[in-house]
């Protein structure tokens, strides 16, 4: 319960409420989503989760119509025999949709923001994520990290996040280091906390930056170190540095000029750099790749107060 409260002693009211439809590709009842929904509306925004009824980790922008279940939802959450889109009976804004993080993110955006909203979203978050393999160069060491670099290409909050993007939805991809697939039912882990409030921290940054949120085609990858014993255990220890997805290539355009340099840095070098440095992206929906140094300016402004640089 402290760790909750010092979470939401480091989050500002919003004067304004935002329509947003949350997503991830871990699940619907996985506890990190449920928080994540808990901080987001408690801060006073109008939330409504549509994610897959079962873990979808991995599957990129795969999409496919929704089915029926022939199994029971994740964590028995639903039963075998449910509906291929359904939700919570104590809050109808909690749903699932029997396919992919693509397909629920659809879902979301053209079937229940109408229903709740009475209008299309004005943000989409994905996430967060938890607990993916990376391996940090030059040392080539294999450790668990987020959505980093290429596994853009097929994790499947990422795959959510810019199909909201393709849908002129401004989105937010959100990933941690710690943590794993567990219930909703589950007692709450540090880590859930310190990074459901990081992202609502994020979220609110760009909102308050005035619409606007994201230029077109744009969606932001973000991702957390781990939190462990002693280690980044506060939201507060942590800072976010403007990143870019993928290694620059030789004679490649230049970034957006921060920090002393027109190269951003990879946002696997600002997550494996010791401390607590939490990566922000800008990306292309199109392609997951990294989106242009005009665009990323764009965010470099809306932003520049919660950005840092990494150590020299």
């Amino acid at each position: 319960m402290r760790s909750l409260l010092l979470a939401l002693s480091f989050l500002p009211l919003l004067t304004q409420s935002t329509n947003i439809v949350l997503s991830n590709d871990d699940g619907w009842a996985e506890i990190n989503i449920r928080v994540f929904y808990n901080m987001l509306t408690r801060v006073g925004n109008s939330v409504v989760l549509s994610a897959p009824a079962d873990n979808k980790s991995g599957t990129g922008s795969s999409d496919a119509p929704a089915t029926p279940l022939i199994k029971p939802c994740e964590f028995d959450s639903c039963p075998s025999g449910s509906s291929a889109q359904g939700f919570n009976a104590s809050n109808p804004r909690l749903n699932y949709v029997n396919s992919y993080p693509v397909t629920s993110m659809r879902y979301g955006i053209q079937t229940l923001a109408p229903k709740f909203f009475g209008a299309a979203p004005e943000l989409a978050v994905a996430g967060f994520n938890v607990g993916a393999t990376h391996t940090f160069a030059p040392t080539n060491t294999a450790i668990l990290a987020a959505n980093l670099g290429s596994t853009t290409l097929i994790s499947g909050t990422v795959g959510a996040a810019t199909e909201a993007a393709k849908e002129s939805i401004p989105a937010i991809a959100f990933s941690g280091t710690t943590g794993s697939q567990t219930a909703w039912t589950a007692p709450t882990q540090t880590y859930v906390n310190v990074y459901a409030a990081l992202s609502t921290n994020i979220t609110q940054a760009l909102i308050a930056s005035g619409k606007p949120f994201l230029p077109s085609n744009v969606w932001l990858n973000v991702n957390y170190p781990a939190v462990s014993g002693t280690s980044c255990i506060s939201p507060q220890d942590f800072k976010f540095v403007l990143s870019r997805i993928n290694a620059a290539d030789s004679g490649a355009a230049q970034d957006v000029r921060t920090c002393g340099t027109s190269r951003l840095p990879t946002e696997s070098s600002v997550v494996g750099t010791k401390g607590c440095f939490a990566s922000i992206s800008v990306g292309r929906a199109d392609s997951k790749g990294d989106a242009c140094a005009s665009k990323q300016a764009v965010v470099l402004g809306k932003l520049e107060k919660v950005l840092s640089c990494l150590p020299s």
